[in-house]
């Protein structure tokens, strides 16, 4: 085992070189260590004054004006244009609104449209079966509602299992269980030889990994906000709609927010054109607005998507590290690939009595959390999080396992 002053001294020197340190700043932090941030992000420190700006004088003040006065109406395709750069985006692909889930909906089945619009016999939808559970759930749905049969399968197996038959196929860039990255690229080239169309969940990869939407001609993906966004509990999703595909884009949930005259108030559904196409309701104000003050980090700091990708890489390697030295041989064992091609932002080791280690952690002052039936999560957030929290949290965990 190395000595715990080793590590720590090498924390602390890595800290002093890393580039973004002096993002950690604009966050609210204490002295925890803080490793769930790949399931809720941490509280901008600017955010709760923007916030009350648009409770007490956008909302109190300017009330029904403010949807043109402080831009409520264009705040979904504003904030998506905010995002698209962190996913490899144009403008003008990405609108901000609704839930994952009722996105995940909105894109499978239109994607399911289009390709029944291709060619006749496209009857089948193939889902990561490891997926977490809501994108299953929804492509149940998806699958009943366009009379497609539903296949559940591995992300690797995926080229295998694309037929004649396939339509659409949902896959997460990154396991929620392991923290495995999926290759993106070559997955969604598979889809397309085979004349089907690519939906991708981001909730675990946008904001902590270069992802190129544009790049690799990804046809619809979805993502939630309040992760490694920070945008906070419940905020808003988004959905990207690739450019060419707009126009074809069906949308299951024709609100009066998607067409092209809502005020026009007629009894007949026109879409807009797009990306507007993939709003519904009223946005949802207070929590989309939090959203764009969160997103001030990236810009006013100038944080580069491949700079946060670099930190993470060297927090991940640093914790295995320290987890390796520092833990007793045998008590875990990491699920979370060793290669850097196939690694998101988090770090999953199986522990048999993974629950009650977690809730020990914790009361410890380490965060990170638990998933059934066997697995410790923790999650990096290279905007707020140094080394030396890192080296902390396997020093925490060892003492957690032999005390």
């Amino acid at each position: 085992m190395s000595e715990p002053r080793s590590l720590a001294g090498e924390a602390e020197q890595l800290d002093a070189a890393d580039g973004l340190a002096a993002v950690r700043e604009r966050f609210v932090l204490d002295d925890v260590t803080y490793l769930d941030g790949n399931s809720l992000g941490a509280l901008p420190a600017h955010v709760p004054a923007r916030v009350d700006d648009v409770v007490r004088r956008q909302w109190g003040e300017l009330r029904i004006r403010s949807w043109e006065e402080s831009g409520w109406w264009t705040a979904p395709e504003r904030i998506g244009d905010r995002i698209a750069p962190l996913v490899g985006a144009a403008a003008g692909q990405v609108v901000v609104g609704d839930s994952t889930s009722v996105n995940v909906f909105k894109a499978l089945v239109a994607a399911v449209r289009m390709a029944q619009e291709d060619g006749p016999g496209r009857d089948e939808i193939l889902v990561d079966a490891t997926t977490f559970p809501t994108d299953g759930y929804i492509a149940e749905s998806a699958a009943r509602m366009t009379g497609c049969a539903l296949r559940p399968v591995a992300p690797a197996e995926v080229p295998s299992a694309l037929g004649d038959r396939t339509a659409a196929v949902l896959l997460n860039h990154v396991d929620y269980r392991t923290g495995r990255l999926h290759d993106l690229p070559a997955l969604t080239a598979a889809v397309h030889a085979a004349g089907a169309y690519a939906v991708w969940d981001l909730c675990h990869s946008a904001g902590a990994l270069p992802v190129g939407l544009d790049e690799h001609g990804v046809d619809l993906a979805v993502g939630c906000t309040y992760k490694y966004l920070n945008g906070g509990p419940g905020s808003p999703a988004y959905l990207y709609v690739r450019r060419d595909l707009q126009p074809r884009f069906d949308s299951p949930l024709p609100g009066w927010n998607s067409h092209a005259e809502p005020f026009g108030m007629r009894p007949g559904y026109a879409p807009a054109s797009g990306a507007v196409r993939g709003r519904v309701g009223t946005p949802d104000i207070l929590s989309l607005l939090a959203l764009e003050a969160a997103l001030d980090v990236w810009d006013e700091d100038g944080v580069s998507v491949a700079a946060v990708r670099e930190k993470s890489l060297a927090l991940t390697d640093f914790f295995l590290r320290c987890v390796g030295a520092y833990v007793p041989a045998g008590r875990v064992e990491s699920v979370t690939p060793a290669a850097h091609g196939e690694r998101g932002s988090q770090v999953a080791l199986r522990c048999d009595d993974a629950g009650e280690v977690m809730k020990r952690l914790i009361e410890r002052g380490v965060v990170g959390d638990y998933r059934a039936p066997d697995v410790l999560r923790f999650g990096f957030t290279p905007l707020y999080v140094g080394f030396a929290d890192v080296e902390r949290a396997a020093r925490v965990l060892a003492r957690t396992l032999t005390g």
